[in-house]
């Protein structure tokens, strides 16, 4: 069962002294005598580590600050502390000369694109969590994987290095190249998890849907998406914020953005860059060095072009390079009796270089709203692990993994403001759209197993390529949703999406010197098709409270496994039906949301990662059965 509970807290318009609590950590501000500046310091946890964060704002045409006041701080605040508690408005930015009247305090009204039109989450026939910008930079939250703790079962299994990240949501998981949850970077989905958590750079909003969203989103979204979508570029004022965090473990995270008008009102700007680095948890006793330290570069940049009132386009380029330490695996028992310690001759490391670019376009029509979304993604990255994790020269690992993809998304739908009118007590909403994808993958894994080990007892080292494999795949969908609304208060909802997918794949597996071990290679083509129906039925009792039921059919293709036991290279679709209902309430004239939601969930043919019985450390992916949730 999903459970959600929200309350409005009030805030000052300028305060000297103001301790709040949030949900996890509490906050001490200190606004200065000048009303457009103030300190925050923030306690927060994030992997591991307690952090205190200070920050600072800038937005021209503020009174100016006596700069000399600031030079022994870190970092000022340049914006009125009112601006601190949510999504800042211009008009909100004018130096206060006064206390301010305190005006009804109400749960804002939160926008979802959970089914990919803009709508209040409230009325949506969906169990979701939305987190605002502002609250993921409040906490410290700089991953997806860490913005999770703010929903209700969602969790996120993950190693030290930040390229493994695999989401669970009501106990439907993820494998890397074939996520149950797939993860949206402002419409862009990301076919392979080793992109799915990215470092977080100048994000509005982040939406944990929970349930199958194959009807609309298609393949690999049986479990729920996650949903990161962008600050849009600002058309009217230049202003700009750096944040750094600190805290134990050597943590520090330098970040800093810039945002206005090139051309007033048409085109926009948006540059953000960041730097984060921290020490490692774990010790390696042989070295005493630490074994799982992060560091990594990221920014983003923006432009938003508005030719007319009803035309826009937008263009988003992401980038990041991580430089990690090794995995801070061991032995369980060992963990047990020494936990934060490892005995390992080999320290490796795990490197991860993403480059990302997605074009929007968008155009709102009287009846009828037009959209595009194109995206290319571009990630590498290497592994160098030690294999035995002993102390021991015995077996090392050389990893790397490559990848592009691209992505094409047409969509047409009612406009948000006009609906077809039916009858006088009836109206329709509807969205169709065609959605194209293509992607490479390569891998090649180096297992270099030293001279003279049992049983061989060769008098030199045998390196082992598995595997070293090449997956081509390219695939189609169409879909539709209609909702007809009923006196405004009972919504019927249907929709459907038909996919079909192609993959071919080179599967190599061999050893070097090649005389004593024959090579394994498997060429492989298979094709995947699928038809996922949703229906979902809503009754306002209230204009505040609903209760609402839906049923839909999510999937998770088939495919190919690039290192697997003979007889194993390919896999078949995971299939699930899925029964939700909920009630969604909002109570105390706006100032309490209560939401509710129990599902079932019926699996067939369950997508499972197995050990390699041939390869140490090397999993594959088997259909096993069926299975339930609830």
């Amino acid at each position: 069962m999903d459970t959600a509970r929200h309350i409005a807290t009030p805030s000052a318009a300028r305060t000297h002294l103001r301790i709040t609590t949030s949900t996890f950590v509490p906050m001490l501000e200190y606004t200065t005598p000048w009303s457009d500046s103030c300190f925050e310091v923030q306690p927060i946890m994030t992997n591991g580590a307690r952090l205190m964060f200070l920050s600072v704002l800038y937005f021209p045409g503020q009174a100016r600050l006596p700069l000399y006041l600031c030079a022994g701080a870190l970092l000022v605040s340049a914006v009125p502390a009112v601006a601190q508690t949510s999504g800042i408005s211009h008009a909100a930015q004018a130096p206060q000369t006064g206390q301010q009247p305190v005006g009804p305090i109400v749960l804002p009204t939160v926008i979802v694109t959970a089914q990919k039109e803009p709508a209040d989450a409230q009325r949506l026939p969906v169990s979701l969590t939305a987190i605002a910008g502002r609250t993921l930079l409040d906490a410290g939250i700089t991953f997806v994987s860490d913005a999770a703790i703010y929903a209700p079962n969602t969790f996120f299994s993950e190693l030290t290095a930040r390229k493994i990240s695999n989401a669970n949501f009501r106990g439907i998981g993820s494998s890397p190249a074939n996520p149950g949850i797939t993860t949206y970077y402002d419409g862009v989905p990301q076919l392979n998890t080793n992109t799915s958590s990215l470092d977080l750079v100048d994000e509005d909003q982040i939406e944990f849907v929970r349930g199958p969203q194959s009807a609309l989103f298609g393949r690999n979204s049986l479990g729920g998406l996650v949903n990161v979508t962008s600050i849009r570029p600002s058309l009217m004022n230049w202003h700009g914020n750096v944040s750094v965090p600190f805290g134990n473990y050597a943590a520090r995270d330098i970040r800093g953005n810039i945002s206005g008008p090139l051309v007033a009102g048409r085109l926009g700007l948006a540059v953000t860059l960041g730097h984060e680095r921290r020490d490692g948890y774990t010790v390696n006793d042989v070295t005493g060095n630490d074994l799982d330290h992060r560091s990594a570069f990221s920014g983003k940049g923006q432009l938003l072009w508005t030719p007319s009132s009803i035309w826009e386009t937008r263009l988003i380029i992401t980038g990041e390079r991580a430089r990690d330490g090794d995995y801070a695996l061991n032995d369980l028992e060992a963990l047990r009796q020494n936990p934060f310690h490892v005995a390992r001759d080999f320290e490796g490391r795990t490197d991860r270089d993403v480059l990302a670019t997605t074009v929007l376009t968008r155009r709102e029509g009287q009846k009828v709203s037009f959209s595009t979304t194109t995206g290319f993604v571009n990630w590498k990255t290497r592994d160098l692990t030690d294999l035995d994790y002993t102390p021991f020269p015995i077996a090392t690992r050389d990893n790397t993994e490559d990848a592009f993809q691209f992505t094409q998304e047409v969509r047409l739908a009612s406009a948000p403001s006009s609906a077809v009118k039916l009858s006088d007590r009836a109206s329709l909403k509807w969205q169709s759209g065609v959605f194209f994808f293509t992607q490479n993958y390569d891998q090649d894994a180096i297992n270099t197993i030293s001279a003279f080990l049992p049983p061989l007892f060769l008098p030199f080292p045998l390196e082992q390529h598995s595997p070293q494999s090449a997956l081509e795949d390219w695939g189609l969908g169409v879909y539709g949703q209609a909702t007809t609304t009923f006196n405004d208060r009972i919504d019927i909802s249907a929709g459907a999406r038909v996919d079909y997918e192609s993959k071919q794949a080179v599967l190599n597996s061999f050893i070097l010197p090649p005389m004593i071990f024959p090579a394994n290679l498997v060429t492989a083509e298979r094709d995947f098709s699928n038809v996922s129906p949703q229906a979902a039925v809503t009754f306002r009792i209230q204009p505040d409270k609903m209760v609402y039921a839906t049923v839909g059919s999510g999937f998770k293709a088939g495919g190919f496994n690039p290192a697997s036991p003979p007889g194993s290279e390919a896999y078949s679709e995971e299939h699930t039906w899925h029964f939700e209902g909920g009630l969604k309430t909002t109570w105390a004239g706006g100032r309490l949301a209560t939401n509710v939601a129990a599902f079932y969930i019926d699996w067939n043919d369950l997508q499972l990662n197995l050990p390699n019985p041939l390869v140490p450390a090397q999993f594959y992916i088997a259909n096993v059965g069926g299975a339930r949730s609830r």
